[in-house]
């Protein structure tokens, strides 16, 4: 059974596993190969909790009861945003296990998040992206719009990404996709 729910602090350790193996199937040739074969599954294990504990905007897919699937399929985050002129609110992570991307379960956690949000009272919604990342589609598919482009830093190097908006928050949260 999946279902997609708020994270639990049990859940950390299963967040932090897909976020490794995302990043480094995701981003292979686009961060530094060192950054990425030192993430640490420790290190995020503790952030996540510490993100679940503070109340943080974290969403999960979990799957039991199906024969060598993880417990944790995908996961997201949102909080209000930082960046005031893109939006009210921010999209900050949305990861899927390889395994289980293109099953439509992407965009169930990425309304989930937008719900969150919804909730908190954000009218509009953006995410970053590496611009490199072939699931940038994902994001135009379900409707986000380009608005802005800039450069984050990871591992030592300046990285190109852009931001997709969904303004008003009601076209990503009516996508039937």
């Amino acid at each position: 059974m999946i279902s997609i729910r708020r994270a639990r602090l049990s859940d950390a350790s299963g967040i932090a596993a897909v976020h490794v193996a995302t990043w480094r199937s995701a981003y292979a040739n686009l961060l530094p190969d060192d950054y990425l074969a030192n993430l640490s599954l420790n290190r995020l294990c503790a952030y996540y909790e510490h993100s679940i504990r503070v109340g943080g905007g974290l969403h999960v897919i979990s799957c039991y009861g199906e024969p060598g699937a993880p417990p944790i399929l995908g996961f997201s985050s949102a909080a209000r945003c930082r960046e005031k002129t893109l939006g009210d609110g921010e999209i900050e992570t949305l990861y899927m296990h390889e395994d289980y991307r293109d099953r439509g379960l992407g965009g169930q956690l990425l309304r989930a998040s937008a719900k969150h949000l919804a909730r908190l009272g954000c009218r509009s919604v953006y995410a970053w992206v590496l611009s490199e990342n072939p699931s940038r589609y994902f994001y135009q598919h379900l409707g986000g719009k380009q608005i802005a482009s800039g450069t984050t830093w990871v591992g030592g190097e300046e990285i190109p990404q852009i931001a997709f908006a969904w303004d008003p928050i009601e076209t990503l949260l009516d996508v039937n996709a």
